[in-house]
């Protein structure tokens, strides 16, 4: 197992130097100027050069590039254009807040998705499993934002039951909107798959030998059945619990919610290079650290994989 951690984690790097690279160069193929959009249309010529040399725009691209390298490897991200305030500290301070909204959005998603997969399983082509299938397309269908402004429209505007808008320091009810509006298209997606996952173990011949010798319906169900199909659906989660934990971008800008989406939503409006970079180097830490645990997870829970 140490070798391929090992082995995974040196593909890891090169796949960290490529989005530190890729993200750098488009950064700076990108229409504008960060000093004129901080200073204003009608600021002079002298005045945005003068800030552009203080950012360090008026340098060689490659001699930026290198340089941006240099500080990343001592773990310097750089400082904010727009606040100047150092990128790590302005990421930090959002993970709480995306971390609680992404765990919470994951829990609900997973618990019900999973519970509701197997139900339309045991249900096959019934009416149950028909509203649940239906359901569960809708949710994939709509995107998370016009998922995300008919809920505050219906339950914040017109019901007026939850907040629309606010953080967690406020009250609980102000989690609840959000939560379930990132949880949706996850959760719709674990329960299809959940389903067709089950039916598939179930016509295993196993499965049938295991029901022949008299086991009771929740020990063929849940220790035969529901741990053999649980592979894909592990994977799902994993990658949704990477893509909510990276940034919960038009949810957050939505409701209001001071998470890294908000940050880098602001960052791209205002170019903000450093920070723009910065969350893009976070997410993708967050996906190669959460892929290498799941195929660690993937060896337990099939001991027919092998870690090699």
């Amino acid at each position: 197992m140490a070798a391929y951690i090992i082995r995974k984690l040196l593909y890891s790097v090169l796949v960290l130097y490529g989005v530190l690279t890729i993200t750098f160069f488009i950064n700076y193929v990108l229409p504008g100027d960060p000093a004129r959009l901080l200073l204003g249309q009608r600021a002079d010529i002298a005045s945005v050069e003068a800030l552009r040399k203080q950012l360090g725009l008026d340098r060689p691209l490659y001699e930026q590039y290198v340089n941006y390298l240099w500080r990343v490897l001592h773990g310097d991200l750089g400082r904010s254009f727009a606040t100047n305030r150092d990128v790590v500290e302005t990421i930090a301070e959002r993970i709480p807040a995306t971390a609680l909204l992404a765990v919470s959005a994951i829990t609900l998603a997973s618990i019900l998705g999973i519970l509701l997969g197997i139900f339309s399983a045991l249900r096959a082509n019934t009416w149950f499993d028909t509203t649940i299938m239906t359901t569960a397309l809708l949710g994939i269908s709509l995107p998370s934002f016009v998922t995300g402004l008919l809920f505050a429209l219906l339950f914040g505007v017109l019901l007026q039951w939850l907040p629309i808008s606010g953080y967690i320091n406020r009250g609980w009810e102000y989690l609840l909107l959000p939560m379930i509006t990132l949880g949706v298209r996850p959760l719709s997606i674990i329960a299809r798959l959940t389903r067709s996952s089950m039916l598939e173990v179930l016509h295993q011949e196993y499965i049938r030998t295991a029901k022949a010798k008299g086991l009771p319906q929740s020990t063929v169900l849940f220790k035969h059945a529901l741990r053999n199909a649980l592979n894909p659906v592990v994977t799902t989660v994993s990658a949704w619990f990477a893509a909510l934990l990276a940034g919960t971008f038009f949810i957050e800008y939505i409701f209001n919610w001071p998470g890294i989406g908000t940050v880098a939503i602001n960052a791209i409006e205002k170019l903000d290079y450093p920070v723009i970079q910065g969350v893009v180097l976070f997410t993708a830490v967050v996906f190669v650290i959460i892929n290498l645990l799941v195929d660690i997870i993937y060896a337990f829970l099939d001991p027919k994989i092998k870690l090699s």
